[in-house]
């Protein structure tokens, strides 16, 4: 069996979705993500201009195989751009193998570990009383785990995904008026001042039993991450995200030492290598890779497999720069994982994005239930992708108040 053509699509409803589809001599084809947000041209080029030649020819069935050659076989290794790429080939070839076996990719893994799988949702508001809205829209819809984001009084710009406006369903991060980014204005003193309160009034709200959780996204230092999580303890946060710049691994020692908040970290990661040691001195508690920056389902398992010796769950990354490819990928990891913690999820259901990916996975109740067709079990539509193009768009970048450049 050989891997006869290979084709990268980018663009889709909202998003600059990277698709990958592979094709084989026996007419069985696998899809797999390659969309890295906004810098979206890098991982298509490289699959198109340099992987894609080398797969031509290749046994497919042999994933982990072809997974060393294009790792090991460049000197310059990972990096978001080269592990989106290789992500999405290993992703495809995953599906091609369940579409030959007949079974779906969680059967390959070693079957399901449970039914469904937990997933939280995102609730925004420009005030607390915006957030307690959206937070109740949420439980009402069934969620039993909610992020919260909330703007803080006095702050310049609206903070981390926070929209400018009243509470509305969407993505606030990607702005797509142009390349060059906006400004968010951040004060670290007013942050901590307002947020562990507003906590406490949410957990007051909403009662015991609702999980809930709270990215910091990397804007405090180690001494004021570890302050703030021991603040919060009484809250009983499900975990506190990205509390600070983790480059540092050894840096998540002071916060662990003075508290006992769980601690979820990685959606930055490209590999094991970058997290090893927050798992293996059990820094923290959920690890937050994606399947699509982490190298697909070979190398992401790898790091399952090492969290689930050191008492850290998953907790997979699940914002919108993620295809529905990548999100079905996720679930089935999601149903055989033994160590399996919660799954980030942004209601990807719109009619365009189900056209041009239709599947059969659903969510109900706070869980996602994925299918169990061969493979991933999602397909895409080539004519549906015809209406979509490329668009060019940006992330903020975040100052403070005196013109500093902080962690985004």
């Amino acid at each position: 069996m050989k891997i006869t053509d290979a084709k990268v699509f980018v663009g889709g409803p909202g998003k600059n979705y990277v698709t990958l589809k592979i094709m084989t001599d026996q007419g069985v084809y696998g899809l797999g993500d390659a969309t890295l947000n906004n810098r979206e041209t890098l991982p298509a080029a490289y699959l198109h201009d340099y992987l894609i030649p080398n797969l031509i020819g290749m046994d497919p069935r042999r994933s982990e195989d072809i997974w060393q050659f294009f790792y090991r076989g460049a000197y310059f290794r990972r990096g978001p751009i080269a592990m989106a790429a290789f992500g999405a080939i290993d992703m495809a070839l995953w599906d091609i193998k369940g579409k030959l076996a007949g079974m779906p990719v969680y059967d390959l893994l070693g079957g399901k570990s449970r039914d469904g799988a937990l997933v939280y949702a995102h609730a925004t508001g420009v005030d607390l009383e915006g957030l307690f809205d959206s937070v109740a829209a949420y439980v009402e819809q069934g969620y039993k785990a909610v992020r919260l984001q909330c703007g803080i009084p006095g702050m310049p710009t609206a903070s981390y995904a926070v929209p400018e406006g009243k509470f509305a369903g969407g993505d606030f991060i990607t702005d797509f008026s142009g390349i060059i980014p906006k400004t968010e204005i951040w004060d670290t003193d007013r942050y901590l001042r307002f947020m562990p309160e507003a906590l406490s009034k949410i957990r007051e709200r909403f009662g015991p039993e609702l999980k809930l959780l709270h990215d910091v996204h990397h804007r405090l230092t180690p001494r004021e991450a570890a302050a703030f999580a021991k603040e919060v303890e009484p809250v009983r946060l499900f975990w506190l995200e990205d509390p600070t710049p983790a480059e540092d691994q050894a840096a998540l020692r002071l916060l662990r030492q003075h508290s006992t908040t769980p601690i979820a970290i990685g959606e930055v990661f490209n590999s094991v290598w970058e997290c090893n040691k927050l798992i293996e001195e059990e820094l923290i508690d959920f690890i937050r890779v994606a399947v699509t920056y982490a190298g697909g389902i070979t190398h992401a398992r790898r790091i399952v497999d090492l969290a689930g010796l050191h008492n850290v769950r998953t907790g997979f990354h699940g914002a919108p720069s993620h295809s529905p490819i990548s999100m079905a990928a996720q679930a089935h990891l999601n149903a055989w994982a033994p160590n399996f913690g919660i799954q980030e999820y942004l209601v990807l259901g719109t009619p365009e994005c189900d056209a041009l990916f239709p599947s059969d996975h659903f969510l109900k109740e706070g869980q996602f239930f994925v299918s169990d067709a061969p493979g991933l079990g999602i397909d895409f539509d080539e004519g549906e992708a015809k209406r979509y193009s490329y668009k060019p768009g940006s992330h903020p970048v975040v100052r403070l108040e005196d013109g500093t450049l902080w962690n985004y």
